[in-house]
C-alpha cells in the first residue's frame, strides 16, 4: 500500500512550534480503546479526524476518537499528522461504532476497521489525463485524423482510447495529433462521478396496497427523524417498488440511501430494475469489487457523490455524510449475519444506524423474522402489508407430495432415484406447454456422504467433523467447511476393495443426473456455489433463465429469492424436510422461510404457478402452513412457542464458543469458564459441551449458551464473568450475542 501522506504543516520556516495538542486516536486493530497522541495545534482534532500514527516501527491509519485519558507523559507521547486534506469520518459513524463495540464486546479498533476497509481511498487522488480540441490545426491531414478532431469538437475531455473508438481509428492516431498540438492535454479526476439518480426518471403506477404503503415511507424519508417500518408482502407484491418511492423521497431531500442485500447474487436483476426506475444504477458495495472499484465507491460515499449504494452487510460501515434511509431487503436472511471475526447481524445494526443518524429504516420481506414480526406486532415497527401479487399474477397453488405414500404405490421407486412419479409428471405438463420449472434442493454437490459396502468406512474431513461430500463432475470429495480436497478413490482405504463406494443422499448433482435421464432432450443448468463462481457467472445464469434459453434450473438456496423468472410455472422440492429439525430454535422458522420464498419464484407473470413439495412428514405444522398459505397462524404457532421457551425474541441468548488446536487445553478453558459463571437473577448458563462441528479447520471447539430474561444486561453480565479466567493465547474465546445459528 502506498504510504498515507500527512498534510504540510508548514512549520519549516517558523521560528518556534506552537503547543501541540493531546488526543485520544483509536486503532483498527483489536486493541481495548484509543492511544494518546499528540497532534499539530493547528489541526482541526475533532472526533473523527483521520491521522497517520507510529504504532512501534509502523505507520497506521488511526482516527482521532476524543479526549486523552492522559495516563502517558507528554515526553512520551508520539506525533499523529492529520492526512492531507484532512479527511474524517462523520462523527455519528463514529458513535455507531463504540455502539456496536459495546454491544458484541468487541474491541472498537475491530469493529473500526470494519469502516475502514479501503485505506487507499484516504491516499492523494492521482488525476487522469484526457485530451480536448487544441488550438494547432496539424500539417498533413487524413481522413481519420479529420474523424478524431470532429469528435474532439464537442469539448467533451477523452482518454486517448475513448477517442480512438468513438473516431474509429487506432490509438496511434491519436497519439499523432498529440504530437503534432492538435490535442490539448487537460486533468481529469481520478475516477468519473457517480451519475446522478433520477428520482422522477420513471415513477411506477401503484395498486391501493402499494400506494398507502409507499405514502408512508414517502413522508418518513421526506421529513427525516427515526422511524422504523416492516414492509411485509408477498412474494411478487412490488415491494421495491414501494421502497424505491422512499428511495426517491430520500434523493429530493438531498439524502444518501442505502439499501442492504443479504447476497451477491441478488444484485443482478435488483440493478436491471433500478436503473429501469431511475435512470442509472447505483453505486456497489461488495467483497467482489476490485480495489480500485472499492477506492472509488469509498471515497464517492464520503464525499456525498455517492447518492445510492446497494451492498452487503459491510456497506452498513461506510461513511455516509448524509444518510436518510436505510433499506434491509429480505430482512429475515441468515446471510446478514457475520459469523467470522467481529459477530454482529447488519439486520439490527442497521436499526441502530438509523436511530443514531435520525433517518428512517425499512425491513422488507415476504417472510419476516419472527423477531420483526413481533416487533411490529408490539407497535415498535409500523407495520405495512400487501397482501397480494402486483398485476394479474396470483399466488402460486402448494401441494404436498407425501414421499412415504410414494415409496409403499405401485410405482415403487427405484434405489438413488429422487423425483416422484407427480413431480416427473408436473415437469412433463410443464415442459410440454413450453414453460419452465425449478427443482430446489439445499445441498451442494453430488452426494453428501461416500460409504464403502463392503466396510462401512465413511470418508470424513481429518480437519472438521463432518463428512466428505461427492463432487461427481469435478470427481472430488470435498469438505464444505475448510476446503479440504482429494481426488475420488477407486478404492476403499480401509479395506482396499474396488466397486464398493457408493453415494449416500442426493445433492442437486446428482438430481441433476436424474432429471436429465428422465428427460433428456431438455436444458438444464445447475446452480450453486459450486457451479456459478462469482457474480458474473451467476448474473449470466439468470439472465439466460430470463431469456428462455434454460428450460429447469435445479439449484440449492442460490435460486430461492430474489429473482423473478416470468416463465417459471413450477417450482419443485426435492426434499423439504432438510433442514427442519436440526436442534436449533429457529429451524422450523428457518425451514417455512427458505421454501416460502423458494414457491415463491412459480407463477409470477400471467401464467399461474404450481408448487410441489416432496416430504416424508406431511403432517408437520411447517408443511401445513406451506399448503394452506396460512402464514401468520404459522408465525402465532411459532410466536406461542418461543414465548413458552423464553426464546428470542421473549429472552436473550450469547452464545460463547472455545477453540484451539490443543482439544485438552480447549477443554480445560471451557470447563474453566462453566465454574466461574456468576450466579445471577433470570441467567442460565448451559454447557460447556462438544460444539456441532467440534473440530473445524483443525480446532476443537466447545460451546456455552447463555440464557437470560429480556430484561437482563447481557453484555455487563459477561464483561463481570468472562475476564474470571486466564485465556492462554493459542486459545480463542468467541462471544455471539443473539446467536442465529447453533454450529
Amino acid at each position: 500500500m502506498t504510504r498515507l501522506k500527512p498534510r504540510q504543516t508548514g512549520f519549516l520556516d517558523a521560528p518556534a512550534l506552537p503547543q501541540k495538542q493531546v488526543m485520544g486516536v483509536l486503532l483498527p486493530r483489536p486493541l481495548a480503546g484509543a492511544y494518546d497522541y499528540k497532534l499539530p495545534a493547528d489541526s482541526n482534532a475533532g472526533r473523527g479526524l483521520l491521522v497517520s500514527a507510529p504504532l512501534g516501527n509502523r505507520e497506521l491509519l488511526g482516527v482521532v476518537w476524543g479526549p486523552a485519558e492522559g495516563t502517558v507523559g507528554d515526553n512520551r507521547l508520539k506525533t499523529a499528522e492529520p492526512l492531507a486534506g484532512d479527511p474524517a469520518l462523520p462523527p455519528r459513524l463514529c458513535d455507531f461504532i463504540d455502539w456496536v463495540a459495546d454491544y458484541t464486546l468487541n474491541p472498537p479498533g475491530a469493529i473500526l476497521a470494519m469502516a475502514l476497509r479501503s485505506r487507499t481511498a484516504f491516499e492523494p487522488e492521482v488525476p487522469r489525463t484526457a485530451y480536448v480540441k487544441g488550438e494547432v490545426v496539424p500539417a498533413r491531414m487524413s481522413e481519420a485524423r479529420a474523424r478524431v478532431l470532429d469528435v474532439a469538437g464537442d469539448g467533451l475531455a477523452r482518454s486517448i482510447p475513448a477517442l480512438a473508438e468513438d473516431a474509429n481509428v487506432s490509438p496511434a492516431v491519436v497519439r499523432g495529433l498529440i504530437q503534432a498540438g492538435a490535442l490539448a492535454p487537460t486533468n481529469l479526476p481520478e475516477f468519473p462521478p457517480f451519475p446522478a439518480p433520477d428520482a422522477d426518471a420513471a415513477a411506477p403506477r401503484l395498486n391501493p396496497d402499494q400506494q398507502q404503503a409507499a405514502d408512508a415511507l414517502r413522508t418518513a424519508a421526506t421529513d427525516g427523524g427515526f422511524a422504523a417500518f416492516l414492509l411485509d408482502g408477498v412474494t411478487g407484491s412490488g415491494k421495491t417498488e414501494v421502497y424505491f418511492e422512499a428511495v426517491a423521497a430520500a434523493l429530493k431531500a438531498g439524502r444518501q440511501a442505502l439499501i442492504l442485500l443479504p447476497e451477491i447474487a441478488l444484485t443482478v436483476q435488483f440493478l436491471d430494475r433500478f436503473a429501469a426506475r431511475f435512470g442509472v444504477r447505483p453505486a456497489e458495495w461488495h467483497s467482489d469489487l476490485s480495489q480500485k472499484e472499492r477506492r472509488r465507491t469509498y471515497r464517492a460515499v464520503m464525499k456525498g457523490e455517492a447518492r445510492v449504494v446497494v451492498g452487503a452487510r459491510s456497506s452498513l460501515f461506510l461513511p455516509f455524510p448524509e444518510l436518510g434511509l436505510i433499506v434491509v431487503d429480505e430482512e429475515h436472511e441468515q446471510a446478514f449475519k457475520q459469523q467470522d471475526g467481529a459477530i454482529y447481524h447488519a439486520r439490527d445494526m442497521a436499526v441502530v444506524r438509523a436511530r443514531i443518524e435520525g433517518c428512517p429504516v425499512v425491513l422488507a420481506s415476504a417472510t419476516p423474522s419472527l423477531e420483526s414480526f413481533v416487533n411490529a406486532g408490539a407497535g415498535r415497527y409500523r407495520h405495512l402489508v400487501l397482501k397480494g401479487r402486483h398485476g394479474i399474477a396470483e399466488l402460486p397453488e402448494v401441494r404436498l407430495i407425501d414421499m412415504r405414500h410414494e415409496r409403499d404405490g405401485p410405482e415403487v421407486e427405484a434405489r438413488g432415484q429422487w423425483l416422484s412419479p407427480p413431480l416427473r409428471a408436473a415437469l412433463e405438463k410443464t415442459l410440454g406447454a413450453g414453460e419452465q420449472a425449478m427443482l430446489f434442493l439445499n445441498r451442494r454437490g453430488y452426494a453428501p456422504l461416500t460409504l464403502c459396502e463392503a466396510c462401512g468406512h465413511k470418508f470424513m474431513c481429518p480437519d472438521c467433523s463432518t463428512w466428505l461430500v461427492e463432487h461427481k463432475y469435478r470427481r472430488r470429495l470435498a469438505c464444505h467447511q475448510c476446503g479440504y480436497e482429494i481426488p475420488t478413490p477407486s478404492e476403499c482405504p480401509e479395506c482396499h476393495e474396488t466397486g464398493t463406494l457408493i453415494p449416500c443422499g442426493p445433492g442437486v448433482e446428482r438430481v441433476a443426473e436424474e432429471f436429465a435421464q428422465f428427460f433428456p432432450n431438455a436444458r438444464y443448468a445447475i446452480a450453486s456455489s459450486d457451479t456459478l463462481h462469482g457474480p458474473a457467472e451467476t448474473q449470466a445464469a439468470i439472465r439466460a433463465m430470463m431469456r428462455g434459453e434454460i428450460d429447469v434450473l435445479i439449484g440449492t438456496q442460490i435460486v430461492a429469492k430474489g429473482h423473478h423468472f416470468p416463465g417459471l410455472t413450477l417450482v419443485g422440492v426435492v426434499d423439504a424436510d432438510l433442514g427442519g429439525a436440526d436442534g436449533d430454535v429457529r429451524a422450523r422458522e428457518r425451514t417455512f422461510q427458505l421454501l416460502h420464498q423458494v414457491s415463491g419464484r412459480a407463477g409470477r407473470a400471467e401464467k399461474p404457478g404450481l408448487v410441489l413439495l416432496q416430504t416424508r412428514n406431511p403432517d408437520d405444522a411447517v408443511m401445513q402452513a406451506l399448503a394452506s398459505g396460512d402464514r401468520d397462524g404459522f408465525y402465532e404457532q411459532e410466536r406461542m412457542f418461543r414465548e413458552a421457551a423464553k426464546a428470542p425474541p421473549f429472552g436473550r441468548l450469547v452464545a460463547i464458543v472455545i477453540s484451539g488446536p490443543d482439544g485438552e487445553q480447549v477443554r480445560e478453558v471451557a470447563r474453566a469458564l462453566g465454574k466461574t459463571a456468576p450466579a445471577a437473577h433470570d441467567v442460565k448458563v448451559w454447557g460447556p459441551t462438544p460444539a456441532f462441528y467440534a473440530l473445524l479447520r483443525g480446532a476443537t471447539r466447545e460451546r456455552l449458551l447463555v440464557q437470560a430474561a429480556r430484561t437482563v444486561d447481557v453484555q455487563a453480565y459477561l464483561k463481570a464473568w468472562l475476564p474470571l479466567v486466564k485465556v492462554p493465547s493459542t486459545v480463542r474465546v468467541a462471544v455471539d450475542v443473539d446467536p442465529v445459528s447453533f454450529f
